[in-house]
Protein backbone atom coordinates (compact mmCIF):
# COMPACT_ATOMS: atom_id res chain seq x y z
CA UNK A 1 0.00 0.00 0.00
CA UNK A 2 1.19 3.35 -0.79
CA UNK A 3 1.79 5.71 1.93
CA UNK A 4 0.71 9.49 1.96
CA UNK A 5 2.47 12.59 0.97
CA UNK A 6 2.44 16.03 1.78
CA UNK A 7 3.82 17.96 0.15
CA UNK A 8 5.63 21.28 0.58
CA UNK A 9 6.78 23.26 -2.80
CA UNK A 10 9.08 25.98 -3.86
CA UNK A 11 8.25 27.46 -6.66
CA UNK A 12 5.25 27.92 -8.96
CA UNK A 13 6.49 28.87 -12.44
CA UNK A 14 6.42 26.94 -15.67
CA UNK A 15 6.92 23.19 -14.65
CA UNK A 16 5.28 23.79 -11.03
CA UNK A 17 2.66 24.59 -12.99
CA UNK A 18 2.90 22.07 -15.20
CA UNK A 19 2.96 19.92 -12.16
CA UNK A 20 0.20 20.54 -10.50
CA UNK A 21 -2.09 21.04 -13.71
CA UNK A 22 -1.31 17.46 -13.86
CA UNK A 23 -1.91 16.44 -10.31
CA UNK A 24 -5.55 17.54 -10.50
CA UNK A 25 -6.65 15.58 -12.85
CA UNK A 26 -5.33 12.20 -10.80
CA UNK A 27 -6.50 10.58 -7.73
CA UNK A 28 -3.49 10.30 -6.14
CA UNK A 29 -2.84 9.58 -2.63
CA UNK A 30 -1.03 12.89 -1.86
CA UNK A 31 -1.57 16.74 -0.82
CA UNK A 32 0.09 20.09 -1.69
CA UNK A 33 -0.31 22.06 1.39
CA UNK A 34 1.92 24.88 1.31
CA UNK A 35 3.85 26.51 -2.33
CA UNK A 36 6.63 29.24 -1.23
CA UNK A 37 7.12 31.48 -3.97
CA UNK A 38 9.33 34.28 -4.39
CA UNK A 39 6.89 37.17 -5.50
CA UNK A 40 3.94 37.80 -3.00
CA UNK A 41 2.20 40.33 -5.25
CA UNK A 42 1.96 38.02 -8.24
CA UNK A 43 -1.69 37.23 -8.67
CA UNK A 44 -2.11 33.39 -8.15
CA UNK A 45 -4.85 30.77 -9.60
CA UNK A 46 -5.06 29.32 -6.33
CA UNK A 47 -6.22 30.50 -2.74
CA UNK A 48 -4.06 32.85 -1.32
CA UNK A 49 -3.45 31.02 1.94
CA UNK A 50 -1.60 28.35 -0.08
CA UNK A 51 1.38 30.64 -1.00
CA UNK A 52 4.39 31.42 1.15
CA UNK A 53 7.62 33.47 0.98
CA UNK A 54 8.64 31.60 4.42
CA UNK A 55 11.15 28.81 3.27
CA UNK A 56 10.63 27.38 7.02
CA UNK A 57 7.03 27.56 6.51
CA UNK A 58 7.55 23.86 4.60
CA UNK A 59 10.82 23.19 6.14
CA UNK A 60 9.76 22.90 9.38
CA UNK A 61 5.79 21.51 9.42
CA UNK A 62 6.61 18.75 10.89
CA UNK A 63 3.03 17.39 8.78
CA UNK A 64 5.18 17.95 5.21
CA UNK A 65 7.05 14.50 4.39
CA UNK A 66 7.89 15.39 1.30
CA UNK A 67 9.43 18.48 -0.62
CA UNK A 68 9.38 19.19 -4.20
CA UNK A 69 11.76 21.80 -5.20
CA UNK A 70 11.29 24.00 -8.67
CA UNK A 71 13.43 27.01 -8.15
CA UNK A 72 16.08 28.53 -10.53
CA UNK A 73 18.55 29.30 -7.96
CA UNK A 74 20.93 26.41 -7.32
CA UNK A 75 22.58 27.98 -4.36
CA UNK A 76 19.34 28.26 -2.23
CA UNK A 77 18.08 25.17 -4.35
CA UNK A 78 21.01 23.41 -2.21
CA UNK A 79 20.41 25.01 1.24
CA UNK A 80 16.24 24.04 0.90
CA UNK A 81 17.23 20.32 0.22
CA UNK A 82 20.06 19.78 2.48
CA UNK A 83 18.01 21.12 5.54
CA UNK A 84 14.86 19.18 3.90
CA UNK A 85 16.50 15.75 3.66
CA UNK A 86 18.54 16.87 7.11
CA UNK A 87 15.32 16.91 9.02
CA UNK A 88 13.83 13.64 7.59
CA UNK A 89 11.93 14.82 4.58
CA UNK A 90 12.26 13.58 0.55
CA UNK A 91 12.86 15.51 -1.92
CA UNK A 92 12.12 15.60 -5.80
CA UNK A 93 14.31 18.35 -7.40
CA UNK A 94 14.67 19.49 -10.91
CA UNK A 95 17.31 22.16 -10.64
CA UNK A 96 20.61 20.36 -12.88
CA UNK A 97 22.91 22.86 -12.00
CA UNK A 98 22.48 22.16 -7.95
CA UNK A 99 22.71 18.38 -8.29
CA UNK A 100 25.19 18.30 -10.11
CA UNK A 101 27.89 20.60 -8.39
CA UNK A 102 26.38 19.05 -4.82
CA UNK A 103 25.52 15.32 -5.72
CA UNK A 104 28.39 13.96 -3.78
CA UNK A 105 27.60 15.71 -0.57
CA UNK A 106 23.61 15.13 -1.41
CA UNK A 107 24.21 11.09 -1.35
CA UNK A 108 25.77 11.42 1.28
CA UNK A 109 23.45 13.11 3.39
CA UNK A 110 20.73 10.73 1.70
CA UNK A 111 22.60 7.53 3.52
CA UNK A 112 23.10 9.29 7.24
CA UNK A 113 19.46 10.24 7.65
CA UNK A 114 17.89 7.50 5.42
CA UNK A 115 16.39 9.93 3.31
CA UNK A 116 15.54 10.05 -0.58
CA UNK A 117 16.58 12.83 -3.64
CA UNK A 118 15.12 12.27 -6.98
CA UNK A 119 15.57 14.06 -9.98
CA UNK A 120 14.44 12.58 -13.02
CA UNK A 121 12.91 16.11 -14.25
CA UNK A 122 16.09 17.25 -13.53
CA UNK A 123 17.58 15.63 -17.18
CA UNK A 124 15.59 15.22 -20.66
CA UNK A 125 12.46 16.62 -19.43
CA UNK A 126 9.82 13.86 -20.11
CA UNK A 127 12.48 11.10 -20.78
CA UNK A 128 13.06 8.58 -17.91
CA UNK A 129 17.06 7.70 -18.05
CA UNK A 130 17.70 8.34 -14.87
CA UNK A 131 15.67 5.51 -13.54
CA UNK A 132 16.35 3.31 -16.35
CA UNK A 133 20.39 4.00 -15.71
CA UNK A 134 19.88 2.85 -12.35
CA UNK A 135 17.76 -0.08 -12.47
CA UNK A 136 17.97 -1.34 -16.08
CA UNK A 137 21.06 -0.79 -16.74
CA UNK A 138 22.64 -1.69 -13.21
CA UNK A 139 24.79 -4.38 -14.03
CA UNK A 140 25.72 -3.44 -17.64
CA UNK A 141 28.76 -2.33 -19.54
CA UNK A 142 28.13 0.80 -20.52
CA UNK A 143 30.47 2.22 -24.03
CA UNK A 144 28.89 5.26 -24.37
CA UNK A 145 25.70 7.55 -23.39
CA UNK A 146 25.24 10.51 -25.43
CA UNK A 147 22.33 12.55 -27.45
CA UNK A 148 20.79 15.79 -27.45
CA UNK A 149 20.12 17.18 -23.67
CA UNK A 150 19.06 20.54 -23.90
CA UNK A 151 15.40 21.32 -25.71
CA UNK A 152 16.61 25.29 -26.11
CA UNK A 153 18.99 24.82 -28.97
CA UNK A 154 17.65 21.83 -30.52
CA UNK A 155 14.69 24.05 -31.60
CA UNK A 156 17.10 26.62 -32.61
CA UNK A 157 19.30 24.64 -34.79
CA UNK A 158 15.86 22.93 -36.22
CA UNK A 159 14.97 26.06 -37.08
CA UNK A 160 18.25 26.84 -38.99
CA UNK A 161 18.70 23.79 -40.88
CA UNK A 162 15.21 23.01 -41.50
CA UNK A 163 13.62 26.61 -42.25
CA UNK A 164 17.10 28.52 -43.01
CA UNK A 165 16.05 30.74 -40.11
CA UNK A 166 19.02 33.15 -38.93
CA UNK A 167 20.71 32.61 -35.25
CA UNK A 168 18.72 35.21 -33.80
CA UNK A 169 15.52 34.73 -35.78
CA UNK A 170 15.30 31.43 -34.47
CA UNK A 171 16.45 32.09 -30.66
CA UNK A 172 13.79 35.17 -30.35
CA UNK A 173 11.34 32.39 -31.03
CA UNK A 174 12.60 30.28 -28.76
CA UNK A 175 13.00 33.22 -25.89
CA UNK A 176 8.85 33.61 -27.17
CA UNK A 177 7.78 30.33 -26.68
CA UNK A 178 9.58 29.88 -23.36
CA UNK A 179 12.52 26.71 -24.22
CA UNK A 180 14.91 29.97 -23.66
CA UNK A 181 15.38 32.45 -20.85
CA UNK A 182 16.16 36.04 -21.54
CA UNK A 183 20.19 35.40 -21.30
CA UNK A 184 19.86 32.43 -23.35
CA UNK A 185 23.82 31.48 -22.39
CA UNK A 186 22.98 28.30 -20.32
CA UNK A 187 21.33 26.77 -23.35
CA UNK A 188 23.19 28.05 -26.12
CA UNK A 189 26.63 28.27 -24.29
CA UNK A 190 26.74 24.26 -23.23
CA UNK A 191 26.08 24.34 -19.67
CA UNK A 192 22.68 23.23 -19.14
CA UNK A 193 23.63 19.79 -20.76
CA UNK A 194 27.02 19.68 -19.04
CA UNK A 195 25.21 19.72 -15.41
CA UNK A 196 23.15 17.09 -17.02
CA UNK A 197 25.80 15.34 -18.26
CA UNK A 198 27.66 15.03 -14.90
CA UNK A 199 24.16 13.63 -13.28
CA UNK A 200 24.47 10.95 -16.29
CA UNK A 201 27.77 9.71 -15.83
CA UNK A 202 27.10 9.36 -12.22
CA UNK A 203 24.44 6.66 -12.76
CA UNK A 204 26.07 5.22 -15.86
CA UNK A 205 29.49 4.88 -14.46
CA UNK A 206 29.52 5.64 -10.56
CA UNK A 207 31.35 8.87 -11.29
CA UNK A 208 31.07 12.23 -9.77
CA UNK A 209 32.76 14.66 -11.81
CA UNK A 210 32.77 18.49 -11.01
CA UNK A 211 30.51 19.92 -13.67
CA UNK A 212 33.20 22.67 -13.83
CA UNK A 213 36.39 20.17 -15.40
CA UNK A 214 33.98 18.92 -18.08
CA UNK A 215 34.41 21.17 -21.16
CA UNK A 216 31.43 22.87 -22.96
CA UNK A 217 31.35 24.89 -26.15
CA UNK A 218 28.14 25.93 -27.31
CA UNK A 219 26.04 27.04 -30.69
CA UNK A 220 26.24 30.72 -29.86
CA UNK A 221 29.32 31.17 -32.17
CA UNK A 222 27.76 29.38 -35.00
CA UNK A 223 27.28 31.40 -38.23
CA UNK A 224 26.42 30.92 -41.18
CA UNK A 225 29.30 30.07 -43.11
CA UNK A 226 29.52 27.18 -40.53
CA UNK A 227 25.49 26.54 -41.34
CA UNK A 228 26.76 26.35 -45.36
CA UNK A 229 29.62 24.03 -44.39
CA UNK A 230 27.40 21.73 -43.03
CA UNK A 231 24.41 21.66 -45.68
CA UNK A 232 26.98 20.99 -48.55
CA UNK A 233 27.97 17.60 -46.70
CA UNK A 234 23.93 16.99 -45.95
CA UNK A 235 24.88 17.96 -42.04
CA UNK A 236 23.24 19.11 -39.51
CA UNK A 237 24.77 20.29 -36.49
CA UNK A 238 23.72 19.36 -32.93
CA UNK A 239 24.65 19.95 -29.44
CA UNK A 240 25.95 17.03 -28.73
CA UNK A 241 26.93 16.03 -24.59
CA UNK A 242 29.08 12.49 -24.29
CA UNK A 243 30.20 10.34 -21.81
CA UNK A 244 32.72 7.37 -23.00
CA UNK A 245 34.48 4.96 -21.58
CA UNK A 246 37.76 5.44 -23.72
CA UNK A 247 39.90 2.27 -22.04
CA UNK A 248 39.06 -0.14 -19.02
CA UNK A 249 39.46 1.65 -16.43
CA UNK A 250 38.91 6.04 -17.67
CA UNK A 251 35.83 7.93 -18.88
CA UNK A 252 35.53 10.83 -20.73
CA UNK A 253 32.90 13.55 -20.99
CA UNK A 254 32.48 16.62 -22.94
CA UNK A 255 29.24 18.82 -24.60
CA UNK A 256 30.42 20.05 -28.18
CA UNK A 257 28.37 20.93 -30.97
CA UNK A 258 28.65 18.09 -33.63
CA UNK A 259 28.02 17.20 -37.41
CA UNK A 260 25.61 14.08 -37.92
CA UNK A 261 25.37 12.78 -41.02
CA UNK A 262 21.52 11.29 -41.91
CA UNK A 263 22.93 7.96 -40.74
CA UNK A 264 22.45 8.90 -36.85
CA UNK A 265 19.51 8.75 -35.29
CA UNK A 266 20.12 12.17 -33.71
CA UNK A 267 20.10 13.75 -37.44
CA UNK A 268 15.97 14.02 -36.80
CA UNK A 269 15.35 14.78 -33.38
CA UNK A 270 14.37 18.31 -33.88
CA UNK A 271 12.74 21.20 -32.28
CA UNK A 272 12.08 20.96 -28.27
CA UNK A 273 12.50 17.39 -28.37
CA UNK A 274 15.40 15.31 -26.82
CA UNK A 275 17.12 11.95 -27.75
CA UNK A 276 19.55 9.58 -25.34
CA UNK A 277 21.24 6.91 -27.05
CA UNK A 278 22.71 4.10 -24.60
CA UNK A 279 25.71 1.71 -26.15
CA UNK A 280 26.37 -1.09 -24.06
CA UNK A 281 28.18 -4.34 -24.29
CA UNK A 282 25.16 -6.57 -23.72
CA UNK A 283 21.71 -4.85 -24.34
CA UNK A 284 23.33 -2.72 -27.85
CA UNK A 285 22.36 -0.12 -29.05
CA UNK A 286 18.96 1.93 -26.97
CA UNK A 287 17.70 4.91 -28.05
CA UNK A 288 15.49 7.28 -25.80
CA UNK A 289 13.09 10.16 -27.09
CA UNK A 290 10.74 12.76 -25.70
CA UNK A 291 9.85 16.18 -25.31
CA UNK A 292 12.54 17.51 -23.62
CA UNK A 293 11.34 21.40 -22.78
CA UNK A 294 8.11 22.57 -21.62
CA UNK A 295 6.12 22.53 -18.39
CA UNK A 296 3.88 19.38 -18.58
CA UNK A 297 7.08 17.29 -19.72
CA UNK A 298 9.23 18.32 -17.15
CA UNK A 299 6.03 18.26 -14.56
CA UNK A 300 5.31 14.70 -16.08
CA UNK A 301 8.95 13.28 -14.89
CA UNK A 302 8.60 15.01 -11.49
CA UNK A 303 5.83 13.85 -10.96
CA UNK A 304 6.93 10.24 -11.54
CA UNK A 305 9.32 10.91 -8.75
CA UNK A 306 6.67 12.06 -6.47
CA UNK A 307 4.49 8.95 -6.66
CA UNK A 308 7.67 6.49 -6.67
CA UNK A 309 8.32 7.88 -2.89
CA UNK A 310 4.70 6.53 -1.80
CA UNK A 311 6.60 3.21 -2.39
CA UNK A 312 10.11 4.51 -0.36
CA UNK A 313 11.92 4.25 -3.57
CA UNK A 314 15.02 5.61 -3.65
CA UNK A 315 18.41 5.39 -5.78
CA UNK A 316 20.95 2.77 -4.60
CA UNK A 317 24.17 4.63 -6.54
CA UNK A 318 25.37 0.86 -7.08
CA UNK A 319 27.25 1.71 -9.50
CA UNK A 320 29.64 3.80 -6.86
CA UNK A 321 30.62 0.78 -4.84
CA UNK A 322 32.68 0.51 -7.82
CA UNK A 323 33.88 3.70 -9.26
CA UNK A 324 37.59 2.98 -7.77
CA UNK A 325 38.02 0.96 -11.24
CA UNK A 326 36.99 3.82 -13.38
CA UNK A 327 38.35 7.86 -13.27
CA UNK A 328 37.48 10.42 -15.40
CA UNK A 329 39.52 11.78 -18.45
CA UNK A 330 40.53 14.29 -20.41
CA UNK A 331 43.39 12.83 -22.58
CA UNK A 332 41.85 12.10 -25.91
CA UNK A 333 41.99 13.33 -29.22
CA UNK A 334 38.92 14.59 -31.16
CA UNK A 335 38.12 15.26 -34.96
CA UNK A 336 37.06 19.35 -35.30
CA UNK A 337 36.34 21.49 -37.49
CA UNK A 338 37.45 24.80 -35.88
CA UNK A 339 36.37 28.31 -38.20
CA UNK A 340 38.79 31.13 -37.27
CA UNK A 341 40.22 34.49 -38.40
CA UNK A 342 43.74 34.99 -37.49
CA UNK A 343 46.63 32.59 -38.10
CA UNK A 344 48.52 33.76 -35.13
CA UNK A 345 45.43 31.87 -33.32
CA UNK A 346 45.81 28.90 -35.02
CA UNK A 347 49.44 28.43 -34.06
CA UNK A 348 48.96 28.57 -30.62
CA UNK A 349 46.62 25.77 -30.51
CA UNK A 350 48.13 22.42 -30.88
CA UNK A 351 46.42 20.54 -33.56
CA UNK A 352 47.78 16.78 -33.81
CA UNK A 353 47.75 16.80 -37.21
CA UNK A 354 45.57 18.83 -39.56
CA UNK A 355 43.58 16.86 -43.13
CA UNK A 356 41.70 19.87 -44.38
CA UNK A 357 42.65 23.61 -44.47
CA UNK A 358 39.82 26.12 -46.62
CA UNK A 359 40.89 30.13 -46.89
CA UNK A 360 38.34 31.70 -48.10
CA UNK A 361 37.28 35.31 -48.67
CA UNK A 362 35.69 35.41 -45.77
CA UNK A 363 36.16 32.76 -43.64
CA UNK A 364 38.88 30.11 -42.91
CA UNK A 365 38.89 26.63 -41.30
CA UNK A 366 40.83 23.78 -40.76
CA UNK A 367 39.91 20.18 -39.92
CA UNK A 368 41.99 18.10 -37.45
CA UNK A 369 42.65 15.97 -34.65
CA UNK A 370 42.91 18.32 -31.25
CA UNK A 371 43.53 16.43 -27.87
CA UNK A 372 40.53 17.72 -25.38
CA UNK A 373 42.60 18.90 -22.49
CA UNK A 374 43.96 21.40 -25.23
CA UNK A 375 40.76 22.44 -26.40
CA UNK A 376 40.04 23.13 -22.26
CA UNK A 377 43.38 24.84 -21.75
CA UNK A 378 42.94 27.22 -25.23
CA UNK A 379 39.03 27.67 -24.48
CA UNK A 380 39.35 31.10 -24.51
CA UNK A 381 41.24 31.59 -27.66
CA UNK A 382 38.79 28.93 -29.10
CA UNK A 383 36.09 30.67 -28.30
CA UNK A 384 36.26 34.12 -28.70
CA UNK A 385 34.10 35.79 -31.34
CA UNK A 386 34.92 35.22 -34.76
CA UNK A 387 35.83 31.49 -34.19
CA UNK A 388 33.51 28.04 -33.99
CA UNK A 389 34.43 24.15 -33.20
CA UNK A 390 32.35 21.52 -33.62
CA UNK A 391 32.85 17.70 -33.50
CA UNK A 392 33.19 15.50 -36.94
CA UNK A 393 31.93 12.08 -36.40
Amino acid sequence: MSKKLTIGMFGFGVVGQGLYDIIKTKKLNLEIKKFVIKNAGKARSLPAELFSTDANDILNDPHINTVVELIDDADAAFEITKKALSSGKNVVSANKKMIATHLQELTSIQQQYGTSLLYEGAVCGSIPIIRNLEEYYDNELLHSVSGIFNGSSNYILSKIFNENQTYDTALKKAQELGFAETDPTLDVGGYDPKFKLAIVASHAYGLFVDPDTILNLGIDKLNDTDIRYAKEKNLKIKLIPLAKEVSNSEVVLYVLPKFVSKDSILFNVENENNGVLVKAAFADEQFFYGKGAGGHPTGSAVLSDITALRYDYRYEYKKHLDAQELTYTTNVDIKVYFRYTDENVLENIAFKNITERFYGEDHKYVIGYLNLQEIIDKRELINQPGYFLAEIA
